[in-house]
């Protein structure tokens, strides 16, 4: 491509709506534009690096037989009617009625849509296994777009359905889908981490992982362990739990009333009472489908409303409000404790560990000390509802400590088992002539994400370095001065030797400085540069990696031949 020819917008302002390195540098490098919030049209260079990431999903989907369709956007309100999702999925799906009054939605995921299409053509277990996928456009209404396409409302998603007579098969796929995910991420240079997972929205029974892009700016948490190769994020990371011995009763020692004015939080009684905050049992309040529940975990954790409401069985869970609390304890926030609740209380298991704690009192401005887990507030439902903290033990290996992490979700792949086929009615026959639900699992790469991932983890104070998988271009060739015809010669002789070899190739054939040049060779990250200067006539020109920064000077056909090493060699 020449680049005085292309539509290559680059800032040298930072624009005011971007927060994050990745943001910064999609916009002032001219690859993305945006029209409102969450919402952005890609400019040639950044579409290109699109078409790169979707290139290489594409190969390794298809080295595993995976099946590429383009399914409907649009979708009717029936199919997400039908397994319960209209209502459950939440504000984010985007609803709208035709002109004749009819609901649809613009597909968030496309579960329903896929195994309705799967029902009406597969009627025989002769037909399975297959694996569906499509490249296509989803659209969440989030309530806070940010972070650049991190957090889009409409954004390119690579998601996939496969089908199958057994749990056995299922896994087959699920194990292959894990190998062509970790092949992928390799392939594009992200630095990233496969995670034990929630199932979240999409639901299933059986296994789920995250594949996390590591960075600071990632907006989920991983736990890993220090010594094995356990790891999941933070809604699902469990830690190695040993049961403490039997409360002490008789000889524990009675309440002790104390009066703690407006001390309400965790923070403001360690100071006061001059006690460690492991020492306290912090009381919350929960709605699950609406009811009251009391939620008791360790004044230094918090609870883990996902592990809460699997526990519970619940379909939502939130806080209860300020007016709700006090209402079915009887005291304000802050003072609440387990003790004589008349609502239901769910204890985390560490709870049974404090030998004699101190909590809220149910009474404005006082809170109790010498509290016995099972003595003086039932334990009957007990079990692991708190967040995992850097120092837990390991629940796998029981060797290591977890260590706490950022990262970007980039890829998630589940066992969905027969959740949708069993709503939607979708079934086969299997070797015995009875009709039987599809076994399905469910595998989903943000593709349009994984450029904020990329250059999240590929950047300088000077501009992006793109990995050469998904540059949009792998060399940049710049004149130094375009009007002098020995340079431009040998700079288009150039050109067009490495585009005849497949190499895609960026010729700056613009008339401007060259310091103007470089700076936007550097911002853009184009990985490979030659320069045709001054020592042209002689065959000279210098060689720059963008990763290391290191320049020489090399013949004309050294450098024409490193780039094809390097090239080819990707």
């Amino acid at each position: 491509m020449r680049q005085n020819k292309m539509l290559l917008p680059t800032l040298r302002e930072v624009p005011k709506e971007a927060e994050i390195t990745s943001h910064k540098l999609l916009l002032r490098a001219g690859l993305a534009r945006m029209f409102a919030a969450g919402m952005y049209t890609y400019l040639p260079l950044g579409f290109r690096v699109l078409k790169k990431i979707e290139r290489v999903v594409r190969e390794e989907m298809d080295r595993t037989g995976a099946q590429e369709i383009l399914g409907n956007q649009l979708q009717p309100a029936e199919l997400w009617h039908t397994t319960g999702r209209w209502d459950d999925y939440g504000p984010e799906m985007m609803k709208l009625k035709d002109r004749h009054e009819r609901d649809f939605v613009l597909g968030p995921t496309h579960e329903e849509l896929f195994t309705t299409l799967v029902n009406n053509e597969v009627n025989s277990y002769k037909k399975l296994p297959f694996n569906l996928y499509q490249i296509a456009t989803k659209f969440r209404d989030e309530r806070r777009p940010r972070f650049g396409m991190l957090r889009a409302r409409e954004f390119a998603m690579k998601d996939a359905y496969s089908f199958h007579d057994s749990t056995e098969s299922l896994a087959a796929t699920y194990d292959e889908m894990y190998n062509a995910y970790s092949n992928i991420f390799t392939r594009l240079g992200i630095n990233f981490r496969p995670v034990q997972a929630d199932a979240g929205a999409i639901g299933g029974s059986g296994r789920n992982h995250e594949f996390m892009a590591l960075a600071e700016i990632g907006e989920d948490t991983i736990a890993v362990c220090s010594h094995c190769d356990y790891a999941a994020n933070l809604e699902k990371a469990e830690t190695a739990y040993r049961a403490a011995g039997a409360a002490p009763t008789s000889d524990a020692p009675a309440f002790e009333k104390l009066h703690t004015p407006d001390v309400k939080t965790i923070d403001q009684l360690v100071t006061s009472l001059g006690v460690e905050a492991s020492s306290f049992m912090k009381t919350l309040v929960y709605l699950a489908d609406g009811q009251p529940v009391a939620v008791c975990v360790r004044g230094d954790h918090e609870v883990n409303e996902v592990k809460l409401q699997k526990l519970l069985g619940a379909r939502t869970i939130e806080m209860a409000d300020a007016a709700t609390i006090e209402r079915v304890t009887g005291a304000p926030v802050g003072f609440i404790g387990p003790v004589g609740l008349s609502i239901p209380v769910v204890v985390d298991r560490e709870v049974a560990g404090i030998a004699s704690g101190i909590t809220g009192a149910n009474e404005k401005d006082f809170h109790i000390r010498n509290v016995v887990a099972g003595r003086d507030f039932s334990m009957e439902r007990t079990g692991d509802v708190r967040n995992a903290v850097a120092g837990d033990t390991c629940p796998h290996c029981e060797e290591g400590v977890l260590e706490f992490y950022r990262g970007i979700e980039c890829g998630h792949i589940f066992e969905l088992g027969t959740k949708y086929s069993d709503a939607l009615h979708a079934t086969f026959l299997n070797k015995d002539q009875k009709q039987q639900p599809f076994i399905m699992g469910c595998y989903g790469i943000g593709v349009s994400r994984l450029i904020t991932a990329i250059i999240e983890q590929n950047n300088d104070e000077k501009g992006i370095i793109w990995p050469l998988a998904v540059a949009p271009y792998h060399v940049h060739v710049i004149p130094v001065k375009v009007k002098d015809e020995e340079q431009m010669k040998i700079a288009e002789q150039l050109y067009d030797r490495l585009r005849a070899q497949g190499v895609d190739v960026l010729l700056d054939d613009r008339d401007e400085s060259a310091g103007v040049k470089f700076k936007d060779s550097e911002l853009i990250g184009i990985p490979l540069r030659i320069t045709v200067g001054k020592k042209a006539g002689e065959g000279i020109v210098e060689f720059n990696v963008r990763k290391t920064g290191e320049t020489q000077e090399v013949s004309l056909e050294a450098a024409f031949d490193e780039v094809l090493r390097l090239v080819k060699g990707e």
